[in-house]
C-alpha cells in the first residue's frame, strides 16, 4: 500500500508530512464551516468565540509532535489560523476613508493574545521530547532520541549519496 490511515494519521511510503497537513487542514475546514455562524456571531463574547476555536478547530493538530515543519508548511498553517481568526475578530473600519477592511496579520496577533498554531506545535514537540527523555533505555523511541543505533559502522570513508 502506498497510503493508509492509522489512528487518525495518514501514513505514506514517503517521508513528507505535506499530505498529512493537507488532510488535517481539510478536516479543520470542515470543523470551521460547521461552527462558522458561531464564530462570526456578534451575540457571543469574543472570549467565548476564541474558546470555541481552541476546543473545536485547534485539535486538528493532534499528533503534531512528530512533524518536522518546513517554512511552506508553517506558512500554510498560519494562513489557515489567520482565516479562522479573521472570522472571530470582526473587520475594522478605517478611520481615514471610513471603509471596512480586513484585519492585518499583526493586528490579529495583537488581538489574539494566545500562542499561534506553529508555536503550539513547537511547544507540544518540546513536551514530547521531555517525555521521551524520561523513558526507559530499552524503548525504541528513547534509542532514536538519544541516537544510540545498534551495530557497527563500516570502515573507511562513507559512500557518496
Amino acid at each position: 500500500m502506498e497510503e493508509f490511515k492509522y489512528l487518525g494519521t495518514n501514513l505514506t511510503n514517503q517521508t513528507s508530512i505535506q499530505e498529512e497537513i493537507k488532510s488535517r487542514l481539510k478536516s479543520g475546514n470542515v470543523c470551521y464551516h460547521l461552527v462558522r455562524n458561531l464564530l462570526s456571531s456578534s451575540l457571543l463574547f469574543k472570549n467565548l468565540r476564541i474558546k470555541i476555536y481552541t476546543t473545536i478547530i485547534l485539535p486538528v493538530v493532534y499528533g503534531c509532535e512528530t512533524w518536522s515543519l518546513t517554512l511552506r508548511e508553517k506558512r500554510t498553517l498560519r494562513v489557515f489560523e489567520n482565516g479562522v481568526l479573521r472570522s472571530i475578530f470582526v473587520p475594522k473600519r478605517d478611520e481615514v476613508t471610513g471603509e471596512w477592511r480586513k484585519l492585518h496579520n499583526d493586528e490579529l496577533s495583537d488581538l489574539y493574545c494566545s500562542h499561534h498554531i506553529v508555536r503550539v506545535i513547537k511547544s507540544r514537540r518540546t513536551r514530547w521530547a521531555g517525555h521521551v527523555a524520561h523513558m526507559e533505555e530499552g524503548r525504541g523511541m528513547y534509542r532514536d532520541f538519544v541516537g544510540k543505533s545498534e551495530g557497527k559502522r563500516p570502515l573507511g570513508r562513507p559512500r557518496r549519496r
